[in-house]
């Protein structure tokens, strides 16, 4: 096994689960579309400047803004447009949930838009994984923390983002993975301003320490950390990459617990071990 691909993987996990949280804490304060609005404006700005200044690489041409757009739009505007509102109306660990299964529409899609099969253990792991998932969130689903709505809102959100990552796959960048990143965050904040427009009420917004701690979390961890873990393992293999996924909902689970008390029981635990037995199945060989 690859262990740093193993290992990096988890930290990506780690890092892009926190998000449902650090949204979900700061939702009572602002409205869900102005605080991503700040958060991708001033991520793209960040990894833009670094791009330019300090790795030196150049301004995207031609057809790679076209590409840029395409990206930025299923990979930013779309996707966490779509998440962001949703948790509104639905738990921070379902959110986290939600994340796992880009793994089965990645997998599937992959078979059509990138030519890759899968071996019946990948098919296996799968299954075990989406199992440990379901018996980890049961105690949420009892419970009714979420609304139909909630629910079409996170699966169109899950599905933007899985056409993202295999458009992203599919296209032979000549642009590095920082300029990618900065450019396709920018590029996806400024699709999302429309949005961010329509919904807008007066005096919604309190731009309180909460508020702020909350994007610059979303900045630097997520936006920053996550994302460029991520660009780096789809490109070392799409499918391997998408298993990790499975892992979001775990850690949503621990951070909704410790900062949101949602439930945390003996089904989690479990849930948990199922999970990282699918994972481990998953990715000890690659897929032909």
């Amino acid at each position: 096994m690859n262990y740093r691909f193993f290992l990096l993987g988890i930290l990506f996990a780690a890092l892009w689960a926190s998000a449902s949280a650090a949204a979900k804490i700061a939702l009572p304060y602002i409205e869900p579309l102005a605080m991503f609005q700040v958060r991708f404006f001033l991520a793209g700005v960040l990894l833009i400047a670094y791009s330019l200044i300090i790795t030196k690489d150049r301004f995207p041409k031609g057809k790679e803004w076209v590409q840029l757009i395409i990206f930025g739009g299923l990979n930013t505007t779309l996707y966490l447009s779509l998440f962001v509102l949703s948790l509104r109306e639905i738990s921070a660990g379902i959110g986290s949930l939600a994340t796992s299964t880009n793994t089965l529409i990645i997998s599937a899609l992959s078979t059509v838009f990138l030519g890759q099969s899968l071996k019946s253990k990948q098919w296996m792991a799968l299954l075990l994984g989406f199992a440990g998932v379901g018996l980890a969130c049961y105690p949420l689903w009892e419970n009714h923390q979420a609304t139909p709505r909630g629910l079409f809102l996170i699966f169109l959100s899950m599905l933007s983002y899985s056409v993202g990552t295999l458009y992203y796959s599919k296209i032979k960048w000549n642009l590095s993975r920082i300029t990618i990143n900065g450019w396709q965050v920018f590029l996806g904040g400024v699709l999302m301003f429309p949005l961010t427009w329509y919904f807008h009420v007066d005096g919604a917004n309190q731009w309180n320490s909460i508020v702020w701690t909350s994007i610059l979390w979303l900045i630097f961890p997520v936006s920053i950390g996550a994302v460029q873990l991520w660009l780096y393992l789809l490109k070392q293999d799409t499918v391997r990459a998408s298993f990790f996924l499975f892992l979001c909902p775990i850690f949503g689970f621990i951070y909704a617990n410790i900062l949101l008390q949602e439930p945390l029981t003996w089904y989690t635990w479990t849930g948990t071990a199922m999970v990282l037995a699918g994972l481990y199945m998953g990715i000890e060989k690659k897929p032909r």
